[in-house]
């Protein structure tokens, strides 16, 4: 099975105009996270989100952003699913599924067993495995010595000089790029289009 591709980092309409084009499976907005330069504000997300296509799932990246405006965001469909970077809890996970019938993703940043450990109990639908909070740094992958039984993004320093191998050895369900496809931080199209196409080609 073919991994599917996130681009996050989303800022502009001319990012828009490119996925559209392009379509990756997801895209990410990061929502209120002003240290970020890619942070947006939610009315920002709503009127870029109102001109994405239909087909590609729009991925709110929230970092102990408060429980109700995730459930607000998801519920009023300014997002299809919430990406949790924070200290959100496994109950905080719980709550926001029973209250939206909207998936979570949480994140985790692996350094070792105990992390993967961690994650792989975790009870959102989807687990983000990173070596940090989009420091864009690839984690040990030796961490993951077997096949993980569960659909999860790999994230953190993935570009085109390592993509392939990344998905050969570690069969993520999808993989997760924002640095590495910008240039003088502006997502470009022609990385963003070989990123896609590296993950989508025949093996």
């Amino acid at each position: 099975m073919l991994s599917r591709v996130k681009i996050c980092g989303l800022k502009t309409e001319a990012d828009i105009e490119m996925v559209n084009e392009l379509k990756p499976d997801f895209v990410g907005f990061i929502i209120n996270f002003p240290k970020s330069h890619r942070s947006k504000t939610e009315q920002e997300v709503k009127i870029l989100r109102e001109k994405l296509r239909k087909d590609i799932k729009a991925v709110g990246v929230f970092v102990n952003e408060p429980e109700e405006n995730v459930v607000r965001m998801l519920k009023e469909g300014t997002i299809d699913l919430a990406q949790l970077h924070g200290d959100e809890t496994d109950d905080m996970i719980l709550r926001i599924k029973r209250n939206t019938n909207q998936p979570v993703i949480k994140a985790y940043c692996l350094r070792d067993k105990e992390d993967l450990a961690t994650a792989l109990a975790s009870p959102a639908d989807y687990i983000l495995l990173d070596q940090g909070k989009g420091e864009g740094r690839t984690f040990d992958w030796s961490l993951i010595d077997e096949e993980i039984q569960r659909p999860w993004f790999l994230a953190g320093g993935l570009g085109p000089e390592n993509l392939k191998e990344a998905i050969t050895r570690l069969h993520p369900w999808a993989v997760d790029l924002s640095s590495s496809v910008e240039t003088d931080q502006k997502k470009d199209f022609q990385k963003v289009k070989e990123v896609i196409h590296i993950v989508r080609e025949p093996s």
